[in-house]
């Protein structure tokens, strides 16, 4: 028996089957939201004599009540989508209204998931947030300056990361009161269905009953948005200036949004970080996810229906069956890929940013392979072998490294190349397809992180998660990963100055960096943000040729 998210059950801890990009990614993105926190909200809230009753706000659906944080208004749990359990695996609703005042004082439940990997590195052991567990999960948190003058804040919508599989809303490092203090503006966060319940696609083996299964997870974020046009000036937002932003999985569902039509007009700027959607999931691929699933629950290819009743737990357990959840390309919610082969037109007028860590995969591989960082020019290659179809040749690659970079050791070059062979050329994917849309099209803007935690030595540089604090501007609240030196506060004022001036303006552009051009080709603008932030023209030129020349995978 273990403790899962704060109840009883029998579920399985992770496998190595499961694939890297959907629970170890998922599991990353747990550790850095949830053991690299410091500070529970519990504890600071009990500790600051600054909080008090707040506000009553009214939504579409009825009252809600908060409490003031730093003389920020915050709103938590606040309903956006109905009780998605009697409607399992279809599109979401709205709330049902309710009479008198909600109180919204704490967050709502989060969406049912599989147990992060126990971890023993630097981020030591997985924290649980806390709260209840549910599919009633359609819940996001507001903090706002100030309810109902008029005044018209950019809107920032965070979309959490964890894959497709895993995490929530519900961590100290997404508080929104830091944001709201710096650039006057209003954060919004929620939480949204997941895995089997958010993306198993039935509707080939289910009928049309279950026809929009697989994109069901994606369809409650349209519902947050909407909810956001409809309410978000009650909460002293402007419903024209919306930024929908996310880390990891969350860019990826950033990225996804931005090729879906009904998405369309509910949001103004996007922005990613660490997470692309150059690739996703064919009717085909889902049919086979579903026919594993109902293996894995013993039950036949015609008993779909059944899936409507089987317990959550018993869902859980079964999900480790799919090693790859995401979106589908169904022809109906999502028509196409959504960065492949280009960018989607649909979005072509909306400012986007894309941010990677310079360093990704120190945590996304190394945190479970601490052996990693203790190769040799031996033990290299046979270490690469495993990632050999996004690399090509491993001695040529090798090579290239060795000679850009004559100081790295045979570790930093295995971390340089499945960074650079991945997460980073994926993004640069992104970027290059947005620079080849129509002259006219909204700008976009490329970045990387390349300051370096100096945490547990140093070693895990500029890893994947590092920006989540900095983007947050909550060095004071969540610094396990950061640490608490004058640093980390210079990075965090610098890239949380740019997504507020993004929100605001389309424009990342403020006092804190130098001046920051759109990307573009030939000179492929792209800001490296440091202790002294500068913007360079076409960074890692020579990898972004080797690796184009390498067919792209995403496993």
């Amino acid at each position: 028996m273990e403790k899962f998210l704060g109840k009883t059950t029998l579920l399985p801890r992770f496998t190595d089957q499961v694939s890297r990009r959907s629970f170890l990614s998922a599991g990353l993105a747990w550790n850095a939201a949830s053991a690299f926190a410091s500070l529970s909200i519990a504890q600071y809230l009990a500790a600051s004599p600054e909080i008090r009753t707040g506000g009553i706000a009214e939504t579409a659906t009825g009252k809600v009540q908060g409490f003031i944080d730093r003389d920020i208004q915050v709103f938590k749990g606040v309903p956006y989508g109905a009780d998605t359990a009697p409607r399992r695996f279809k599109t979401p609703r709205p709330p049902e209204p309710w009479k008198g005042v909600r109180s919204a004082l704490a967050f709502g439940p989060r969406a049912p998931q599989p147990r992060p990997p126990a971890k023993a590195s630097t981020a030591g052991s997985v924290a649980d947030p806390g709260g209840p567990v549910s599919e009633d999960c359609l819940y996001l948190n507001v903090w706002t300056p100030a309810l109902r003058d008029g005044k018209k804040r950019p809107v920032m919508v965070y979309i959490h990361g964890g894959g497709y599989v895993a995490h929530a809303a519900n961590f100290d490092i997404y508080d929104g009161v830091s944001l709201c203090r710096r650039g006057d503006v209003v954060v919004v966060t929620l939480n949204h269905r997941l895995n089997i319940f958010g993306y198993l696609y039935l509707a080939d083996l289910g009928g049309p009953e279950f026809a929009d299964s697989g994109n069901v997870g994606q369809l409650d974020l349209i519902l947050a948005l909407k909810w956001v046009q409809e309410n978000i000036e009650e909460f002293g937002g402007d419903p024209k200036r919306v930024l929908i932003f996310g880390e990891s999985g969350g860019g990826g569902k950033v990225a996804t949004l931005m090729a879906m039509p009904s998405a369309i007009g509910l949001y103004h700027r996007a922005a990613t970080s660490s997470g692309e959607a150059v690739n996703a999931l064919a009717v085909e691929d889902g049919t086979r996810q579903a026919e594993a699933i109902l293996d894995a629950l013993g039950l036949g290819l015609n008993e779909v229906e059944k899936l409507k009743t089987v317990p959550i737990d018993n869902l859980i357990s079964a999900s480790i069956a799919v090693h790859n959840y995401g979106p589908i390309v169904d022809g109906r919610a999502l028509s196409r890929i959504p960065f492949d082969p280009d960018a989607p037109s649909i979005s072509a007028q909306v400012p986007f940013m894309v941010g990677t860590n310079h360093d990704e995969s120190r945590a996304l591989i190394g945190e479970n392979n601490p052996a990693l960082f203790d190769l040799t020019w031996e033990t290299l290659k046979p270490n690469l072998i495993p990632y050999k179809n996004r690399m090509g040749d491993l001695d040529r690659m090798v090579g290239l490294y060795r000679r850009l970079y004559p100081q790295y050791s045979a570790s930093d070059v295995f971390f340089a190349a499945t960074t650079d062979s991945h997460d980073w050329r994926a993004a640069v994917l992104e970027i290059e397809r947005r620079a080849a849309l129509p002259l006219g099209s909204a700008p976009t803007y490329s970045y990387e992180l390349r300051w370096g935690s100096p945490v547990d030595g140093g070693k895990f540089k500029a890893c994947h998660g590092l920006d989540l604090t900095l983007i947050f501007d909550n060095v004071a609240l969540s610094h396990r990963m950061t640490g608490t030196g004058p640093e980390a506060y210079i990075l965090a004022a610098q890239l949380s100055e740019a997504y507020i001036a993004f929100a605001r303006n389309g424009n990342p552009n403020n006092a804190m960096i130098p001046d920051w051009r759109p990307y573009e080709v030939p000179r492929r603008a792209t800001m490296a943000f440091d202790i002294k932030s500068t913007l360079f023209d076409d960074p890692r030129g020579e990898e972004r040729q080797f690796f184009s020349q390498v067919p792209y995978d995403v496993p």
